[in-house]
């Protein structure tokens, strides 16, 4: 009987422990929700105490067209900011690194006081060991709060971290945050429902007699190919099992294309004999620049013609400049997109991220690829304490369908860092300025 009792009372034991154990578990777990919900809310409230941008003419209100699209109209230059890699952790642990990304952004954009901004993935960063929550919503809500606050136009295509698949929201979910129609100055469309990926969206800029001089493709370059719990995020990320952009994507883009083409002849056969003179030349082939998150396998190909050949320019490829600084982590598979571009001749840009230390830009058979200057403070060990990656791309549209491409480092005199420490605000950095002049 004794020793029945003996292991009666040592089970007890264990059941006590146990239930203990997961009591703490359950408590702590309960906490961190608390805290979590205090930190958004505080985070919130910092994105809503900007003012909002002053322009210095009125501002361009866009409107939808027949095809749903949105459409700006002006006869004078049209200026985008590229902004990427915000990664707001939207938890307890990443609290102080979102509030220096939310003023980083803020600041950017009352400064430059930009027509559309586009922002090229990875808004949200749900990683627990590094945010302290699995809720992506909470840092695409911060950043929401922010643009909408400072009241300038946006848009934001998705990085492979905006819907993890740990992440509380799928991507179908987050791609509805975006789409609100309470949202007054989002222009994000989550795009063809036959059609892969949530985000494919076209805007576009016209003059005042229709033609279209510069129109902008948004293209969700999904995310990984595995999307299991195991294989996804750091593990996938640091495995480069990218997804790349979809055939049907690459057929609707084509669609877009060939539709805007049509759109602008039919606006100079409708003009006046006279008043269409060479604008064929200029129009009859609209330009466009497109973006997304992650890099083209036509990026990583170009950057190794170059390397091979001694650092200097190929036939083909280019240098315009800047820095490659960690490895290009594209698609793993191939795609037909950057072929497409080629063959149609429309897209002389495109504007990516996703590796947080590039920013170099060179052309490639005549397409200029932009890596643009991320924002991260969060993601990689250690950034942030540096400063040469973290700023923003403007791009100058002008009325003759030329553009100009321009990028700022954040820590430039020209933009107010104030929440940074002092040690990280005295860091100065060069602006880095090319022009795209008009094709002969």
């Amino acid at each position: 009987m004794s020793k029945e009792k003996g292991k009666g009372s040592k089970g007890k034991k264990i059941r006590k422990v146990i239930s203990i154990f997961v009591a703490v578990i359950v408590a702590l777990g309960a906490l961190i929700a608390l805290a979590n919900t205090i930190i958004v809310k505080d985070c919130i409230k910092t994105a809503k105490s900007f003012e909002k941008v002053q322009y210095e003419k009125p501002q361009l209100v866009p409107g939808k067209d027949e095809n749903g699209n949105w459409v700006f109209t002006t006869d004078e230059s049209f200026n985008v900011m590229q902004l990427t890699d915000i990664h707001l952790g939207g938890g307890f642990m990443s609290v102080f690194k979102d509030k220096k990304a939310i003023n980083a952004v803020a600041a950017m954009i009352t400064a430059e006081k930009p027509d559309l901004v586009i922002i090229t993935g990875d808004i949200a960063y749900p990683v627990p060991v590094q945010a302290g929550t699995f809720n992506n919503k909470s840092g695409a809500m911060e950043l929401i709060n922010l643009m909408e606050t400072l009241g300038v136009y946006w848009t934001v295509t998705f990085g492979n971290h905006d819907a993890e698949s740990y992440s509380y929201y799928e991507r179908e979910k987050v791609a509805e945050f975006y789409s609100d129609k309470n949202l007054q100055y989002c222009l994000f469309q989550a795009g063809p429902e036959d059609i892969d990926g949530f985000g494919n969206h076209t805007i576009e800029v016209k003059n005042s007699k229709g033609l279209i001089t510069q129109a902008f493709i948004m293209i969700d370059s999904l995310s990984y190919i595995d999307t299991g719990v195991i294989n996804s995020g750091l593990i996938n990320g640091l495995t480069g099992k990218y997804d790349n952009i979809h055939d049907n994507q690459v057929e609707w883009y084509k669609t877009e294309i060939e539709r805007m083409n049509a759109e602008n002849k039919a606006v100079i056969n409708s003009l006046q004999p006279g008043e269409n003179g060479g604008l064929y030349k200029d129009f009859g082939t609209v330009k466009t620049q497109c973006f997304f998150h992650i890099p083209l396998v036509e990026i990583k190909d170009a950057w190794s013609e170059f390397a091979d050949n001694g650092f200097k320019d190929t036939e083909n490829v280019k240098y315009i400049d800047g820095i490659l600084g960690e490895p290009v982590c594209c698609g793993l598979g191939e795609d037909n997109l950057f072929e497409a571009m080629v063959e149609l001749g429309s897209t002389k840009a495109v504007h990516n991220g996703h590796d947080h230390y590039n920013n170099v830009s060179f052309s490639k058979d005549g397409i200029i690829f932009s890596y643009g200057y991320s924002i991260d403070y969060l993601a990689y060990i250690g950034i942030k304490n540096e400063g040469s990656q973290r700023g923003c791309t403007i791009i100058t549209c002008n009325p003759d369908t030329s553009f100009e491409i321009n990028k700022y480092n954040y820590y430039s005199n020209k933009y107010d860092n104030t929440l940074l420490p002092k040690e990280t605000v005295e860091m100065q950095f060069e602006d880095v300025t090319y022009q795209v002049p008009i094709e002969e």
